[in-house]
């Protein structure tokens, strides 16, 4: 029987970033659909399989969903089609599942994002991920396609 991880959200005008709570997972496996799909998988320390899938709220660009694998996590920044604020993480007017939180301390309003700061930019990975200060905007973070190519599919 598969098993949902917590998964926290928090979004920019053009991005969503889903924190997902998987300790040392292994076998992962995400993908980006255009159409707004979101899926993931994965097996656990024990073994067990863990996964689930979102219709988020509007259109994302596959080519622009990145995946970082932590020890304790695992990040994904997802493009928006359009930029813009959307009004929930999913399409469904239904309360999301209780897996599903606000990432209340990576959450951005649309009256706070300034676009001269690093919040509007691609900096903000640097929220999610400790990195050296000289390092690119994408290092550790995997594309989806090298992420396949990663788990040797």
């Amino acid at each position: 029987m598969s098993r949902q991880p917590e998964v926290l959200w928090a979004q920019r005008s053009d991005k969503v970033y889903l924190t997902i709570s998987l300790p040392d997972a292994r076998d992962i496996s995400v993908k980006c659909e255009p159409q707004g799909l979101f899926s993931f998988s994965a097996m656990g320390v024990q073994g067990e399989s863990f996964d689930f899938s979102l219709e988020l709220f509007g259109k994302i660009v596959p080519e622009g969903c990145k995946t970082n694998v932590g020890l304790r996590n695992i990040i994904c920044s997802v493009m928006k089609e359009e930029k813009g604020w959307w009004k929930r993480l999913l399409k469904s007017e239904e309360k999301p599942a209780p897996y599903i939180k606000v990432d209340w301390n990576k959450w951005c309003d649309e009256d706070d994002e300034d676009p001269n700061s690093d919040l509007a930019s691609d900096d903000d990975d640097d929220m999610y991920v400790a990195r050296e200060e000289e390092s690119s905007d994408d290092e550790g973070m995997l594309y989806l396609p090298d992420l396949e190519k990663a788990r040797g599919n």
